[in-house]
């Protein structure tokens, strides 16, 4: 059994004294793990870096077999944020809530392509609001998507400042001022006013992290990922 595909490393384990298991997230057979012989040495370990774009062989026994990875080198997005702790948060982040919310071995696409989409970004200005975005559409391939499209309460679709954490439907001022108490802040680059900054993008992980952790995390009794919450940190939100 074997097949070929691009894929994104999401996280290296060691395994032995010289391989590896290497979570991969693929372009077309989904969340994927794999064997790689020799990946902790000096010749290999470049390749197995959490965020770097590989072209992958996966063979194997029988399909159901963690089976062995051969990969070589596409792009080293890793080596390009290496120096910058707040993008190489994102990254850690993107790839720790890739592994830990999609199934294994399920085609998801538009997860991957938004991911690539990160990994670009990553060299730009906005990239954390592209993170906050990329988490968005996590939740709708999951099934989890927020309606942003109107409000729910009826109110003016050109004034949506809330989410309700009830529904997941956007809710405009007018409508939800007497309860904004209850409500999750809709940061203006969601909403379609513009914006964007640090405290739109801590609103903005503050949204998502609410959903992931209620429909994803929570249902297998699990805390959001460790390198996640360290993102979310370095975008406290502001009272």
């Amino acid at each position: 059994m074997h097949w070929t595909d691009s894929g994104i490393v999401l996280s290296v384990r060691p395994h032995g004294e010289s391989s590896a298991v290497v979570q991969m997230l693929t372009q077309n057979q989904g969340r994927h793990a794999g064997l790689v012989r020799g990946a902790q040495g000096k010749r290999l370990s470049g390749v197995y870096q959490p965020g770097n774009l590989v072209s992958v062989r996966w063979s194997g026994r029988l399909a159901e077999h963690l089976g062995n990875f051969e990969c070589e080198l596409v792009e080293s997005y890793a080596a390009r944020v290496l120096d910058d702790p707040p993008r190489l948060a994102a990254l850690s982040a993107a790839a720790a809530v890739s592994e830990r919310a999609l199934p294994e071995r399920e085609s998801h696409a538009a997860c991957y392509e938004g991911f690539l989409v990160l990994l670009e970004a990553l060299s730009g200005e906005h990239w954390a609001e592209v993170y906050v975005r990329w988490e968005m559409a996590v939740l709708a391939e999951l099934g989890f998507g927020l309606d942003l499209s109107a409000c729910a309460g009826g109110g003016a679709n050109d004034q949506l400042a809330y989410v309700s954490p009830r529904t997941g439907r956007a809710v405009s001022l007018a409508a939800g001022e007497p309860y904004r108490d209850r409500l999750l802040p809709l940061p203006g680059f969601l909403g379609g006013r513009g914006g964007g900054g640090p405290d739109e993008v801590a609103q903005g992980l503050a949204l998502t992290g609410f959903f992931l952790e209620r429909h994803v995390f929570a249902p297998h009794h699990q805390a959001p990922p460790a390198a996640r919450q360290r993102l979310a940190e370095r975008f406290p939100v502001v009272p």
